[in-house]
């Protein structure tokens, strides 16, 4: 090669160079934006945070949770007495579902309480049979469910507000099944039994 033919291809070289350190410049500006870091600290604002507190009165989108009965179990600061959704069989099956999901593990599949995690030596809870919880609004299975109780974790995490409700329903089914008396039984029911 001689010295004439050279010249061309280090011109090219040297453009080449000069547009691939152009675009890493840019790419680098464009890295290193002007802009404040989460709690950096800022001349901008009197209180010299950058960080700034949400303003009052807002709620992030999706998150107005203004019915009580549906989003807390309580009916004006109590527990509520009926379920804020209605109950058919599709709800009922989808409670059936969720409750062998979560609540089977120690409560078995019948509310008895005794789950395979309480076979393999966990505390017992207490059965779904027992009168004093057939006897409280359904809004304290809810909140159990919500807040946690005794070594019982808070489910809110794990399953849907609407989900939960379902599973309240089902456990009431549950109830129903193993407390009702003979004459309360349909009468094709009883005259199977007889």
């Amino acid at each position: 090669m001689t010295m004439a033919s050279r010249r061309p291809v280090a011109l090219l070289g040297a453009v080449l160079l000069l547009i691939g350190s152009a675009g890493c410049e840019l790419r680098q500006a464009m890295y290193d934006q002007e802009k404040y870091e989460p709690l950096e600290a800022s001349a901008f604002f009197a209180d010299g945070m950058s960080f700034r507190p949400q303003v009052d009165g807002t709620v992030a989108q999706g998150q107005l949770m203004l019915d009580e009965h549906f989003y807390q179990g309580k009916v004006q600061g109590q527990l509520a007495a009926t379920l804020p959704v209605a109950v058919d069989r599709q709800l009922l099956e989808h409670g059936r579902a969720r409750f062998n999901i979560f609540c089977a593990p120690c409560h078995d599949r019948t509310g008895s309480g005794n789950g395979m995690v309480v076979q393999r030596g966990l505390k017992q809870p207490p059965s779904f049979h027992q009168e004093r919880l057939r006897e409280v609004p359904v809004g304290h299975f809810y909140d159990v469910m919500t807040n946690g109780f005794g070594v019982m974790y808070s489910y809110a995490s794990r399953i849907p507000v609407a989900d939960r409700w379902a599973i309240v329903a089902y456990i009431k089914v549950l109830q129903l099944s193993q407390n009702l008396e003979f004459d309360q039984l349909p009468a094709e029911d009883q005259r199977q039994l007889q």
